[in-house]
């Protein structure tokens, strides 16, 4: 039997959507907290797509993807 997992503990993919409400509460949401979450997540990110041995195109065409999506937002804004 696997060990049961606290609910801070668990990812977001993991919670079912009756405890949502507990696990968003645990959550650290201060500047410091924030900033941190993001830089995992960047972390994360650069990990997967962009510090590998055999690279691959995906990491730098999402981000050059991200940029178009947000220099159209930025130059039609009107919409």
């Amino acid at each position: 039997l696997p060990a049961a997992v606290l609910l801070k503990d668990m990812k977001l993919m993991d919670v079912k959507l009756g405890q949502l409400g507990s696990w968003l509460a645990m959550r650290d949401f201060t500047p410091g907290g924030i900033l941190g979450a993001l830089r995992r997540g960047y972390d994360r990110y650069y990990n997967k797509y962009i510090n590998v041995r055999k690279g691959g195109l995906g990491g730098i065409s999402m981000v050059l993807a991200g940029y178009v999506v947000l220099s159209y937002m930025w130059s039609y804004s009107h919409i």
